[in-house]
């Protein structure tokens, strides 16, 4: 049997233990923790979670933690929390092993999308036509159009040479001549009338 003594011992230690689980349990921050949590207040939780793992080093603080890296889409992060509660986590059941390695699967298909979306070349830009603007500032409709035609083919080479009859001398002359003709015509005429004139009455003059 017992003695009296050990049993009020051991009474006391697992008392003492049931006290110390239920204060814990009661803590105003992991409430508060599981709130945020539930809440989409990711952040907050975590920093709650974390105070709370490093006062009391219980593993299963660490699995609140890698949810809460995992909802950030922190992977690195998250992997290396779920990883610690499976190394440091006891009486952990074969279910909950297998959820945590699919959070952590989940976490690894994450990293993998970033790191191809980072090493995949940019699409390829199509550069707008340049249009060279005109250098003095004008636009080339503006500008004079010199249209230079072709010699004619039908075009003669050389210019014929004009006849005598068509030379501005030659009509020169022959208006001299006449002129000249006209006058010697009146003069005779005006002396054959002044002898005539003179002529006695009753004579015939030649």
């Amino acid at each position: 049997m017992w003695h009296p003594k050990v049993v009020a011992v051991v009474t006391c230690l697992a008392l003492a233990l049931l006290c110390a689980r239920a204060g814990a349990a009661t803590d105003p921050r992991e409430i508060k923790a599981r709130e945020d949590f539930v809440g989409g207040r990711y952040q907050e939780a975590l920093d709650l979670f974390a105070k709370l793992y490093a006062e009391t080093l219980h593993p299963n603080y660490l699995r609140n933690i890698g949810r809460c890296y995992q909802n950030l889409s922190e992977p690195e992060r998250a992997i290396s929390s779920f990883r610690d509660y499976l190394r440091k986590g006891k009486d952990i059941s074969p279910a909950e092993h297998s959820e945590i390695d699919g959070y952590i699967a989940e976490m690894e298909a994450l990293k993998r999308q970033r790191a191809a979306a980072s090493e995949s070349p940019p699409a390829a830009e199509h550069p707008a036509p340049v249009v060279p603007l005109p250098s003095s500032g004008e636009s080339s409709a503006s500008a004079p159009l010199v249209i230079v035609e072709p010699a004619s083919a039908s075009a003669p080479q050389s210019e014929a040479p004009t006849p005598v009859y068509g030379r501005w001398w030659f009509w020169a002359l022959i208006a001299g001549v006449v002129a000249a003709g006209v006058g010697v015509a009146a003069a005779a005429g005006a002396f054959t009338k002044t002898q005539d004139a003179s002529c006695p009455t009753g004579f015939s003059c030649s």
